[in-house]
């Protein structure tokens, strides 16, 4: 199962503790931790989860900072425990305007864990769908959706074997995509909570996925009655 998550709210829980901002995205990080020891034992093959979009370099300054040094030290501090647990990472989203260190950290945070089997993690940094589907449809020379797929995952830095993805999750009480996964979710089911993700447990993750398992997917289908009457 490829499960992807908005992860949205860090601000606003920052605020009801009269904290700054920051504090509210060092706690999100911690959420992070929780979530991926959690996912595998709850059937997630594949997380995804969306850390920093595009659009999010026109927030000040000293947050982009504050958030890229925080990523940097998260890359460094959690790459030893993710080849503990087979956790195999992967960033997806635009390198070229990233600092070296940021790459840096990325590209040895990547190959430390390549061999990780146990969880497929992805995290979105300076990640859009729509700059990644122009990019892709600019080199694309394929012929069917897979192959569509296989180039939009090169285009954002993805390992091609990532799949389509089958929930969304997005905390806060939002409900919009945010230019997050568009390709690949136009089959997810759509799951919304007005958990901040700060306080986002595995037990919320679980529910998610019981909710999930619980939906009927036909991907465009029509349901046979006839199945049901025999």
């Amino acid at each position: 199962m490829h499960v992807a998550i908005i992860m949205d709210g860090n601000g606003r829980w920052a605020q009801g503790w009269g904290l700054p901002r920051l504090a509210g995205h060092r706690q999100g990080a911690e959420a992070v931790r929780r979530v991926v020891e959690a996912a595998p034992d709850l059937g997630v093959g594949t997380l995804t989860l969306y850390a920093f979009s595009a659009a999010n370099w026109a927030r000040p300054p000293a947050e982009v900072a504050a958030l890229m040094n925080l990523f940097e030290r998260f890359l460094i501090v959690e790459r030893e425990r993710c080849v503990e647990h087979g956790v195999r990472l992967n960033i997806i989203g635009r390198r070229d305007r990233l600092e070296p260190r940021i790459v840096a950290a990325i590209e040895g945070a990547e190959t430390a864990t390549a061999g990780g089997e146990t969880l497929h993690l992805r995290i979105a940094v300076d990640y859009s769908a729509r700059q990644a589907i122009e990019a892709a449809a600019l080199g694309y020379g394929g012929s069917t959706e897979r192959d569509f797929l296989q180039q939009l995952n090169r285009a954002i830095h993805s390992d091609p074997s990532a799949a389509e993805v089958d929930l969304l999750i997005r905390t806060s009480g939002e409900q919009r995509l945010s230019d997050f996964l568009l390709w690949e979710c136009a089959y997810a089911e759509l799951y919304f909570t007005e958990r901040l993700w700060p306080d986002f447990t595995p037990a919320d993750l679980g529910e998610a996925i019981e909710v999930f398992q619980q939906r009927e997917r036909r991907f465009g289908q029509v349901l046979d009655l006839t199945e049901l009457a025999s």
